[in-house]
């Protein structure tokens, strides 16, 4: 597959070709190298990390060895949920994940699972370790999102501003001008990584800081999901912005009543 991405009012051109080199007969495409290239950073950042508040570097092994293919399952699960009516007939498509079909929401909610099961198992601060996780989800997310431009997927609703983005796959028009919601969600992560680097000196308990990152990536992929064209939907309603909104919202109370606590335990 072959993927022509224009900007044609700013000039523009990309030729892509979705398979970056093939091994042994087996194509490597883009989109995973782009995947990959976003845990090894978002790992490295972890390590770091776990230097600074003490977590020790075999327990974060531990947890990334693990979280990751639960993450992988449970963003295939989410997707193949809110699509069953795709894969009803032909089950065994459910596996084929080279295909496209994973969900950011379902391997967080995956991701998570695995940090407080593992945890609690170990006797370690569930809270320190969700903190790491927070900032290395946006960078794992920022650079991930550019696996969607490769692929001429995830893009918007059509549009005139001057930034439109025109696909062409194997020399078919896909769309003439769309938004792209792949770079409006990569620019918002990092932005969100200058943010939550700030904001991290203020914190005033554990687990702060990822409450900060359910909140800043809420509100974002609340808006910019409701300019996408491929959403999934429960009934008449995009699930992703539902839970979006419900993030943030959950963010910011949680971010209020643990800071009122601490402050009532510190008097």
């Amino acid at each position: 597959m072959v993927n022509n991405i224009s900007f044609p009012a700013l000039g523009l051109s990309f030729t892509i070709n979705r398979s970056l080199f093939s091994v042994f007969g087996v194509d490597i495409y883009t989109y995973g190298l782009l995947i990959a290239a976003g845990l090894l950073l978002a790992f490295a950042y972890a390590v770091r990390e776990a230097d600074r508040v003490g977590i020790k570097q075999d327990d974060l092994l531990n947890l990334f060895l693990i979280a990751v293919p639960v993450s992988i399952v449970c963003a295939r699960a989410y997707y193949v949920i809110f699509s069953w009516s795709d894969y009803k007939s032909n089950p065994i498509d459910i596996f084929n994940i080279r295909e496209g079909g994973l969900a950011i929401y379902g391997g967080v909610i995956g991701a998570v699972a695995v940090i407080v099961t593992y945890c609690r198992a170990k006797k370690i601060g569930i809270g320190k370790v969700l903190d790491i996780l927070a900032i290395g989800l946006l960078i794992g997310q920022a650079i991930g999102r550019w696996g969607n431009f490769v692929n001429g997927e995830a893009f918007g609703k059509e549009t005139t501003l001057p930034w439109a983005m025109k696909i062409v796959t194997d020399g078919v028009l896909v769309t003439s001008g769309a938004h792209p919601t792949f770079l409006y969600e990569s620019l918002w992560n990092v932005i969100g990584i200058a943010v939550l680097t700030l904001y991290k000196k203020k914190t005033v308990f554990q687990g702060e800081l990822f409450c900060g990152y359910i909140t800043w990536y809420g509100i974002g992929r609340a808006i910019i999901e409701g300019l996408r064209t491929d959403s999934l939907y429960l009934g008449a309603f995009r699930v992703s912005q539902i839970l979006s909104v419900l993030m943030a919202v959950a963010g910011v109370v949680i971010i209020i009543v643990g800071r009122k606590n601490t402050e009532k335990a510190s008097e």
